[in-house]
């Protein structure tokens, strides 16, 4: 939190500068109606009556402005502390590799950056407003207590050590549960994404009361933590109220004894009062400040987290930006594994590609398919072999370098709210609207997007929620091809297309893909008999490659996923 405070040290200056003002404000009054009371009111003079209050006007008005000042100044300071952090949050998690999104979760992510990046917001304006003033406060209202009564002084401080001890309780009572209502409210941003992307699926198997019980149970877990943590700090206002009203009923009373003996103004006695209570206040305040912390801390600490952690694919990356051979792609004895797993997903998987060649790859589910092409543009990384790019590894290319050289289009299609035009230039801000257009006619989708009322300009909900699945493959798959790659990866990007609509725009891809490798993951045979090479896979070993026709004859995996499919006819 500091580093990011130091970068505004300007405005921290204006804060301190505002704190001051408002110190006098606090404690020049009460020291002005002292000597109103004693050398004007309790001497029926006129004169010190008017200059003291026009004194206290004045402070009055620089407490005014220091007040004003203060709550700008640390406004400014939290509100942009805290858009830095979410910017930066944002920027390191958008480059997270698979296995850090995995390990953190979408839904603690989004906690993170909202709910803890708030909790930060709220102490920062704490220890603004009040963190930087209070201790001032008590050390001038101390000083001022001391010259004011030294007999009447130490009651103060008896109270003190006691107020000290119920907020180091309650600081340490509070970080545990702090950290648990954290975790809890992950688990109901959890859940409710996970219901929210599943609502077709609930409503058809009539499962929305079952939903609202799993619901209820994170949000009752939640909910009991946050009772916990708000009840304990319940308890710090009454508490410490009870020890400031004790110690002032007690020096009123010795006061009065003071006064009745004469050793003591009435005017000193009104402002001793109010330097007590700025004193005891002002500690309150630090203490609620220092309550605080805990859930600051346990916020900032998974900020932390997050800011801090290792990105494996960024810790290997590579300063190439070019091949050093032919263009071409080779898997050389690759193995992968997912973190955690005991068992490779890929084994000892090898073969190669050149521009112009369309490799496909099929097998069972489960057989390592998608988790292959992934491993192309580094989502994760291989754990053994060498998948080479141009003649270079690409754990030595720059990533962004490496990642310009592919169009991909994975299983679920993605768009993001905005226009079509938006969407489609995703991978090439540059391209015209002929671009488009051409890019539309070879995925399909030019005759729908020309039937939207705006045409290019045509606005898509969250994710193309108002199209259709077929529809926001044909999009997916046209925004690959404006960018006009050098590689294309179609990770089963075809899946929700009908078979003449599947046949013509293969037939229209090899228009754009004779200079390029294309590699084609698909569960159909029809859309992939054609590729120049098939890669048959069984649970992560290559276990055939060749065309349709050499498959056909000499490899059972291959022929048996071909009879479930194909007619006689097709076969034969």
């Amino acid at each position: 939190m500091l580093q990011y405070v130091l970068r505004y040290k300007r405005l921290l200056l204006g804060n301190f500068i505002c704190v001051f003002g408002f110190i006098i404000l606090e404690l020049g009054l009460p020291t002005l109606l002292a000597q109103m009371i004693d050398k004007g009111i309790s001497r029926r003079q006129a004169g010190p009556i008017w200059f003291y209050g026009a004194m206290m006007v004045v402070v009055a008005l620089i407490g005014l402005i220091g007040l004003i000042g203060l709550a700008y100044f640390a406004s400014r300071i939290t509100t942009n502390v805290v858009r830095d952090m979410r910017d930066d949050i944002f920027a390191r998690t958008i480059r997270f590799s698979n296995k850090e999104h995995n390990a953190v979760g979408t839904a603690s992510l989004i906690t993170r950056t909202t709910n803890d990046a708030y909790q930060i917001m709220t102490f920062l304006q704490m220890i603004l407003r009040t963190g930087f003033m209070t201790p001032m406060m008590m050390v001038a209202s101390a000083f001022l207590i001391v010259q004011t009564s030294p007999r009447l002084s130490w009651m103060v401080f008896i109270g003190i050590p006691l107020l000290l001890l119920g907020v180091w309780l309650i600081a340490y009572l509070s970080k545990p549960l702090s950290q648990r209502q954290q975790r809890n409210l992950d688990a109901i941003n959890g859940r409710m994404r996970e219901q929210l992307s599943g609502i077709r699926v609930i409503r058809a198997f009539v499962r929305e009361k079952f939903e609202q019980s799993r619901f209820g149970e994170v949000n009752d877990a939640y909910a009991n933590s946050s009772i916990k943590l708000f009840t304990l700090m319940a308890f710090a206002q009454p508490g410490f109220s009870m020890v400031l009203n004790v110690i002032t009923g007690v020096i009123i009373w010795q006061g009065a004894v003071a006064i009745g003996q004469g050793q003591l103004a009435v005017g000193s006695l009104i402002a001793f009062i109010e330097y007590i209570f700025h004193v005891l206040f002002s500690f309150i305040m630090f203490a609620s400040v220092f309550m605080m912390y805990p859930r600051a801390a346990v916020s900032a600490q998974r900020i932390g987290e997050l800011l801090t952690a290792k990105n494996e694919i960024e810790g290997h990356d590579g300063r190439q930006t070019q091949g050093s051979s032919a263009p071409g792609l080779e898997f050389d004895h690759v193995d992968f594994a997912y973190p955690g797993s005991e068992a490779p997903v890929l084994r000892d998987i090898s073969f190669s590609a050149k521009p112009g060649q369309t490799v496909a790859f099929i097998g069972s589910t489960g057989s390592g398919k998608s988790t292959l092409i992934q491993l192309i543009p580094r989502l994760f990384d291989v754990n053994a072999g060498h998948i080479w790019v141009d003649g270079t590894d690409v754990r030595d290319y720059q990533v962004a370098a490496l990642r310009e050289k592919i169009g991909f289009v994975p299983q679920k299609a993605v768009l993001f709210t905005g226009t079509i035009a938006e969407n489609l230039r995703y991978g090439a801000p540059a391209a015209t609207d002929n671009d488009l257009w051409e890019a539309l006619r070879i995925a399909q989708a030019k005759d729908f997007v020309a039937e939207q009322k705006d045409g290019l300009d045509a606005v898509l909900a969250e994710g193309g929620a108002n199209l259709s699945g077929g529809q926001k493959q044909r999009l997916a798959i046209a925004r690959a091809i404006v960018r006009r790659p050098d590689i294309y990866i179609f990770d089963d990007s075809f899946s929700a297309l009908d078979y003449q609509t599947d046949a013509e725009l293969r037939a229209n891809l090899q228009q754009v893909t004779q200079a390029a490798i294309v590699f084609i993951v698909a569960q159909r045979v029809s859309t992939i008999r054609h590729a120049d090479r098939i890669v048959v896979l069984d649970n992560g070993d290559l276990v055939g490659m060749g065309t349709h026709d050499e498959l056909m004859k000499n490899n059972p995996i291959y022929q048996e996923i071909a009879r479930s499919q194909l007619s006689e006819e097709e076969l034969a």
